[in-house]
């Protein structure tokens, strides 16, 4: 029996500009992919609606382009087809894995004085729990109880007690409880639409995707992900799940994920401001093991393609330093 074909997917959310550290993430993606020859998509997550920007498709595109990444095939969203996220959350609720809920986040945190994980999710503790005698069997058919707008109801899954280990490519041997972190967390939101760790999932299984290449920030999401991956029976275990490659992740001198709070990073600034796409794939070189942290150099994505191996990676985060800064844009003074 061949080989299954492996394939990748490069997956911006058009949400806001690609910044430095999203284009690391895409461009050693790209070269672990067309290292191995393997397939890639560009799959455009645009189901954050409300956070959606009009321009930011079309732009994630022209980043990608322009730092001399490309793939397989046309780019396709979410938004096209909700039709497999809703069969897939009536499987789950045929199971009665899945229930409305229409608590609020404060009112999530006063009921169960839920400490705050990350910088986004509560902890839904299993006291808060809709009781497995009133869960709904359907979900395409169900209407919320006590109200007439459908988005007064979130959707989430049913998270037991229970270690979840697999093994990272890249960060090893890996292991996480969810039910000690997220608890109960939300397959579909208040706005009627996927939430993200049930899209990911359904899309990766009906799309092929063999490989997950991402940053260090959504390794225990990949303990959520394989939990949905079982109950949907795509896998019957964890080693069952696709392999994953979780990156040292980009941050700022404080030690926190790149974002508008440590200046502007966009691609779309650094090319407004004449910076070439080789001055950033050269710092993204030092930041990846291909040349020496301090001595970046101009270097095209063909070059940083053969050159580039993943086990010569620091698996340090990687501190994007002003001096960073001034050498991107040119000024070594």
């Amino acid at each position: 029996m061949p080989a299954k074909e492996h394939k990748t997917r490069l997956a911006p959310s058009p949400t806001g500009a690609l910044h430095l550290g999203n284009a690391r993430s895409f461009l050693i993606n790209w070269a672990i992919a067309r290292q191995r020859h393997w397939n890639i998509m560009l799959r455009i997550e645009d189901l954050d609606t409300p956070r959606t920007k009009p321009w930011a498709m079309q732009q994630a595109i022209d980043d990608l382009q322009w730092l001399g990444i490309d793939w397989d095939g046309d780019p396709v969203t979410q938004t096209a087809d909700l039709a497999p996220y809703i069969e897939a959350m009536d499987k789950l609720a045929a199971r009665r894995l899945v229930y409305p809920c229409a608590l609020s986040r404060n009112e999530i945190s006063q009921a169960a004085s839920a400490p705050q994980e990350g910088s986004h999710e509560l902890l839904f503790p299993a006291s808060l729990r809709m009781d497995e005698s009133l869960r709904p069997s359907t979900f395409s058919q169900h209407t919320p109880p006590n109200s007439s707008a459908p988005s007064a109801m979130g959707w989430r899954f049913v998270v037991h007690d229970v270690d979840v280990g697999f093994t990272d490519v890249i960060a090893g041997t890996q292991s996480f409880n969810p039910s000690n972190i997220t608890g109960d967390f939300v397959v579909w939101t208040k706005q009627d639409q996927p939430a993200y760790q049930l899209a990911v999932v359904v899309d990766d299984y009906r799309q092929g995707i063999t490989d997950v290449i991402r940053g260090d920030d959504l390794l225990e999401s990949t303990s959520r992900q394989i939990l949905l991956g079982i109950a949907l029976e795509y896998i019957t275990a964890p080693e069952d799940s696709i392999h994953y490659w979780h990156l040292p992740l980009v941050v700022g001198a404080d030690g926190r994920r790149l974002a508008k709070r440590h200046g502007d990073s966009r691609l779309s600034m650094y090319r407004q401001k004449g910076v070439s796409a080789e001055r950033v794939t050269g710092l993204i070189a030092a930041w990846s093991g291909v040349l020496p942290r301090t001595e970046p150099k101009p270097m095209s994505a063909a070059e940083f393609l053969v050159r580039f191996r993943y086990d010569r990676m620091p698996r340090d985060r990687v501190v994007f330093t002003p001096q960073d800064e001034r050498w991107l844009i040119g000024d070594e003074s």
